[in-house]
């Protein structure tokens, strides 16, 4: 794709959409080249001595040549793979290295949905530069969202902030596959998945598990929740609440009969984890399975 810039003035129903993109660009940077090109706006525009500030989340993505992010936090090297991450009311400054160069992409946006997406954890203590190498699923949402904003569809907006939100959860993705590429705990973590499920309705002794494979049961939980998002045990009893479901949907059994298939010790507390997981009773759920039948 050629090189390209465009800064977007969105409507009312973009920006009601909850996330609108105001600016989207490739550019090839050749070494021994003035950056940034003064040809930006001059909201964007800056000089590396002052640096700017924007109203906008941007993420810049590049491919190729080495360079310097710095913000308040800090002083960030960028290599081929990086993701610079930027938010509204941070002060920074970024160029490539004089001898390199280097090729990036960027998109800018803003929204009810991205404000709310940045006060994730993830973001609130993330770093403003993050290495995920040069992704081929990554370069190509990029070209995507360049392709529907240089056609400007109607509709354009809505899709290329479906594309944005794609590309925040493979940063989140990618970044967190880093703690687990080509190390032993992964396949141990997915074993144990796979133990889980196939064992729903039975007891899994999770510290027999880790001891069966070489490996401390405080570190196979902490890199479990770290994996799959919540602890071993919760894994299991949140698949026994669905499994659950699907039976009180699926067949006649009785509640009681179900709860003590499902290994819980009793049926009182098997209706309280159903209600707190999933904001409605046992009862309630074969009502409707009920009502159904009786309106056919």
């Amino acid at each position: 794709m050629d090189d390209f810039f465009k800064y977007l003035t969105p409507g009312q129903e973009d920006t009601e959409w909850g996330l609108y993109l105001l600016c989207a660009g490739k550019a090839h940077i050749s070494a021994n080249t003035v950056y940034p090109p003064s040809e930006h706006p001059s909201g964007y525009y800056f000089t590396w001595e002052h640096g700017r500030v924007l109203n906008e989340y941007q993420i810049n993505y590049i491919t190729e040549g080495d360079g310097i992010y710095e913000n308040d936090s800090g002083r960030y090297k960028i290599r081929p793979g990086s993701l610079l991450i930027t938010k509204p009311g941070d002060w920074h400054r970024y160029r490539p290295e004089r001898k390199t160069g280097w090729v990036e992409h960027y998109v800018g946006f803003r929204g009810n949905i991205a404000n709310q997406i940045f006060k994730q954890p993830w973001f609130v203590t993330g770093k403003a530069v993050i290495d995920i190498g040069n992704r081929e699923e990554f370069i190509d949402t990029y070209y995507k969202i360049f392709e529907y904003i240089l056609e400007e569809k109607p509709g354009f907006q809505q899709v290329a902030a479906g594309m944005i939100m794609k590309l925040l959860g493979y940063m989140i993705s990618l970044d967190k596959q880093k703690d687990f590429s080509g190390k032993r705990v992964e396949q141990i973590i997915q074993n144990a998945c796979f133990i889980i499920r196939e064992n729903v309705e039975q007891e899994v002794d999770f510290k027999c598990f880790a001891e069966k494979n070489h490996i401390g049961y405080s570190y196979f939980r902490k890199m479990f929740k770290k994996y799959t998002g919540v602890p071993p045990v919760q894994y299991h009893l949140d698949l026994k609440i669905l499994r659950a479901k699907e039976m009180l949907l699926s067949t006649d059994k009785i509640i009681k009969e179900i709860s003590y298939e499902l290994g819980f010790q009793s049926i009182y507390y098997f209706s309280r984890v159903f209600k707190k997981k999933l904001g409605v009773s046992p009862s309630e759920i074969r009502k409707t399975v009920t009502e159904s039948s009786d309106i056919k």
